[in-house]
C-alpha cells in the first residue's frame, strides 16, 4: 500500500533515484547512437501516440514549439488566450472563468473556481497511513491567501501565472499555463510540505452534468455512478484512477489527468439557481503519523493537466502525453519507428526484445477505448511479419498463434475486443 517504516521509504527513494539516473543515461546513450554524430534538432517521441503532429515512437526534425499564448491583466485578474482557450486567474490564484473558445462554452461552474488547494483534517479511526475517513469532507479549509502572483515566463518564452501561497508550516507554489497546441490548461504544483494529520486536495468545479465518472485503470478504463444512493456508493467517496479521471455529459465532457497521485473524490451537486456542477478533486498529500511520523513531509511536485471538450480517447492521449513527453536531441539523421500503428482505439503499449535472449521482438498493444478495434501494424523491414505469432504475458506461444492475425507484406491485420491485450512475437529477418 505504499506504507512503511521510515528506513524503508529513505532505501527506496535511494534506490529510485539510482535507477532513474541510469535509466536516463541508457536512454540518452540510445538515442545518440541512434541518431548519428551532427548538431541537427531532433523530437523522440517515444509515446505510442503522436504528438504535437509528429508521428508516435519515432525521432523525427524538431519545429517550433506551438505558442501565440498572450498574458493581460484584466481588473484584479489575470487573463491568457490562446489559440484554443482563455482562462482568466482571479486574485485568489484560482481560475474563475476558463472558456473552450472553439464551442464558447464556459468550464468553471458558478460560484466554483478551478485549481483550488484545500487542506482538511485527515485523523482516520484506524490504520493512519492506510485509511481515509469519509468525515475528512467536514473540516475542509480553502487556501485562498495569496502571497505572490503575477505573470512569469516559460523556458520557451510562453506566458504562466505564478501562485505561491502559505500556510500552516507550508508553502505552495503553482504555475498556470494553456497548452498551445489543444483545448488544455497544464496546472504545475510545488508543495513544500510540513503538516501533521493533514489531507491537501486540488479541486476543480466544473460545469457539467456527469451521471458517471470514468477512471483510467491498467489496460483500460472503469465507469463509476457519481451518486451516494446505497451503501456500496457511499462508500466510494475516494477512489482510483490510474493517470485520469473523465467526466461528462452528451456532447462533452472533461479529462483531469495528472502524473503522480491516484486518489480521487468526485462529486455531484445542483446549484441554486439551476445547473450541475461536477467537483472532481485530487488528494496529493497526507501527513500521517504511524508507521512514518515522518511521512510525505518536505518538497513534492505535481502535473495537472485539464482537457477541455474531451473524449475518452483524448483522456487516453493525455495521459501518454504527459507520462512519455517528446525529448529534444542532437544528431545527425531521424529516425523512423520500428512498428507503426493504424486503427482506433488500439495502443502500443510496449516494443521490446524478448526475454528468452533470442532476439525476437515483443510488441503489446491493447484496446483503449471500450470497444472492437482492428488496428493494422506496419513493420520495420528487418522484422519477419510472416512468422508473427501470438503469445500470453509471459511470451510463450498462445494456444492459438495466429487467431485473429492475418499478414500483407509488412502489414500485420488485427481484431481486438474490448480491453484486450495482444501480444506478438516477430522474429528478425537474417
Amino acid at each position: 500500500p505504499g506504507t512503511s517504516i521510515a528506513w524503508v521509504h529513505r532505501e527506496a527513494e535511494a534506490d529510485y533515484a539510482r535507477i532513474q539516473a541510469e535509466l536516463e543515461a541508457l536512454v540518452d546513450d540510445s538515442l545518440r547512437a541512434l541518431t548519428g554524430p551532427g548538431d541537427a534538432v531532433w523530437e523522440a517521441n517515444a509515446g505510442p501516440l503522436p504528438v504535437a503532429g509528429g508521428a508516435a515512437m519515432v525521432v523525427t526534425a524538431s519545429g517550433s514549439r506551438p505558442g501565440g499564448v498572450t498574458a493581460e491583466t484584466d481588473g484584479d485578474g489575470i487573463v491568457l488566450t490562446g489559440e484554443y482557450a482563455r482562462l482568466v486567474v482571479g486574485p485568489e490564484g484560482t481560475i474563475t472563468s476558463l472558456v473552450d473558445l472553439a464551442t464558447g462554452r464556459e468550464a468553471v461552474a458558478e460560484g466554483s473556481a478551478l485549481g483550488v488547494a484545500q487542506v482538511f483534517r485527515d485523523i482516520p479511526n484506524q490504520w493512519d497511513a492506510w485509511d481515509i475517513d469519509a468525515d475528512y469532507r467536514l473540516s475542509g479549509v480553502t487556501l485562498s491567501d495569496v502571497d505572490q502572483l503575477e505573470v512569469v515566463r516559460d523556458g520557451v518564452g510562453s506566458p504562466e501565472v505564478l501562485v505561491r501561497r502559505s500556510f500552516g508550516s507550508s508553502t505552495l507554489t503553482q504555475r498556470i499555463a494553456l497548452a498551445g497546441d489543444r483545448a488544455a490548461v497544464v496546472i504545475r504544483t510545488d508543495v513544500d510540505w510540513h503538516e501533521r494529520q493533514r489531507l491537501l486536495k486540488l479541486g476543480f468545479g466544473l460545469d457539467v452534468h456527469a451521471e458517471r465518472a470514468t477512471s483510467e485503470i491498467q489496460f483500460g478504463h472503469v465507469h463509476r455512478p457519481i451518486h451516494a444512493n446505497t451503501s456500496w456508493d457511499a462508500a466510494r467517496f475516494e477512489t482510483p484512477a490510474q493517470r485520469w479521471v473523465h467526466v461528462g455529459e452528451a456532447g462533452y465532457g472533461f479529462a483531469v489527468v495528472n502524473d503522480a497521485m491516484h486518489g480521487h473524490d468526485i462529486a455531484r451537486t445542483t446549484r441554486a439557481g439551476g445547473g450541475t456542477t461536477t467537483t472532481v478533486r485530487q488528494s496529493l498529500l497526507r501527513a500521517p503519523l504511524f508507521p512514518d511520523p515522518e511521512a510525505d513531509q518536505g518538497q513534492h511536485s505535481f502535473t495537472t493537466v485539464l482537457r477541455l471538450g474531451a473524449t475518452i480517447a483524448d483522456a487516453v492521449e493525455e495521459g501518454y502525453r504527459l507520462f512519455v513527453p517528446p525529448r529534444r536531441v542532437r544528431g545527425g539523421a531521424g529516425v523512423a519507428p520500428l512498428v507503426a500503428i493504424d486503427g482506433g482505439g488500439a495502443i502500443v503499449e510496449a516494443v521490446k526484445l524478448a526475454e528468452d535472449g533470442s532476439g525476437d521482438v515483443v510488441v503489446r498493444l491493447y484496446e483503449s477505448l471500450g470497444g472492437r478495434a482492428h488496428p493494422t501494424l506496419t513493420l520495420d523491414p528487418l522484422l519477419d511479419a510472416a512468422s508473427a505469432v501470438r503469445t500470453d504475458l509471459h511470451e510463450d506461444p498462445a494456444q492459438d498463434p495466429t487467431e485473429r492475425l492475418t499478414v500483407d507484406g509488412r502489414r500485420i491485420g488485427l481484431e481486438l475486443r474490448p480491453f484486450e491485450i495482444v501480444t506478438l512475437r516477430i522474429p528478425r529477418l537474417g
